[in-house]
């Protein structure tokens, strides 16, 4: 049991409800920055347990912001914790957003899971999480659900969208004979694959049931290297 279990077991403060297999992936890839000066900004605040347990996690240097379209979750303030209220959806407000925290190390979307608000969240903010920051988005099961603008394999959810990020951290391997085939195949599409800001800025995507994360770091052309000797060669 980590940490982040011991606090959710242990927790008679305020409301967290979380699906019991995301404290180990928290962990895994929040836990170097413990005791670190770091901001961690997280869509969707509820009861204000998780903002809570953030702190407590994290330690006396993180800075933990909750957004939430709710006024009452304004209520949810307290030292290390600030609450802006506006909603997902609202481009204009995300906007605003980044200029009232220039960084953000760590972003958890866990708002209103439906298909809009997920990636009109991404496309605003995942750009501005540090370059060597994460972005976890929860909850992706809504992908499947009706009520949310998902199921299964249905156009514009974010699973599928989500899915042309493994497309993406490989563009640096199309050459230049696959892209005018690529780019006859795709005429009519209006697709082509070339390497972006995300490439060069992505370094894993991690799904699991529900979650997905994804890991930023300045990323450069990649290459191979061979060592040792050939047995069929002499020496």
């Amino acid at each position: 049991m980590n940490d982040l279990e011991r606090y959710f077991y242990g927790n008679s403060d305020r409301v967290i409800h979380k699906w019991k297999h995301y404290f180990e992936i928290y962990d895994r890839h929040f836990s170097r920055y413990r005791d670190q000066e770091v901001t961690i900004v997280e869509i969707g605040v509820f009861k204000g347990g998780s903002l809570q347990m953030w702190k407590n996690y994290f330690g006396p240097k993180a800075r933990i912001v909750g957004v939430d379209i709710n006024p009452d979750c304004a209520a949810f303030a307290e030292e290390q914790v600030e609450v802006l209220i506006g909603s997902q959806e609202d481009r204009s407000f995300l906007r605003s957003l980044k200029e009232r925290v220039p960084v953000i190390d760590i972003l958890i979307d866990d708002g209103g899971h439906t298909m809009t608000q997920q990636i009109t969240t991404f496309e605003e903010l995942f750009p501005h999480v540090a370059h060597d920051g994460v972005y976890l988005c929860e909850d992706l099961h809504t992908s499947y659900w009706r009520g949310y603008g998902g199921g299964y394999r249905a156009k514009n959810t974010f699973i599928e969208y989500s899915k042309n990020f493994i497309d993406y951290i490989h563009a640096w391997h199309v050459r230049d004979s696959d892209r005018k085939r690529q780019n006859r195949w795709y005429k009519l599409r209006q697709q082509k694959l070339s390497v972006t800001d995300f490439t060069r800025s992505v370094h894993s995507l991690h799904f699991y049931d529900s979650i997905l994360v994804v890991e930023k770091r300045p990323m450069v052309p990649p290459s191979d290297i061979v060592t040792g000797q050939d047995p069929g060669q002499e020496a």
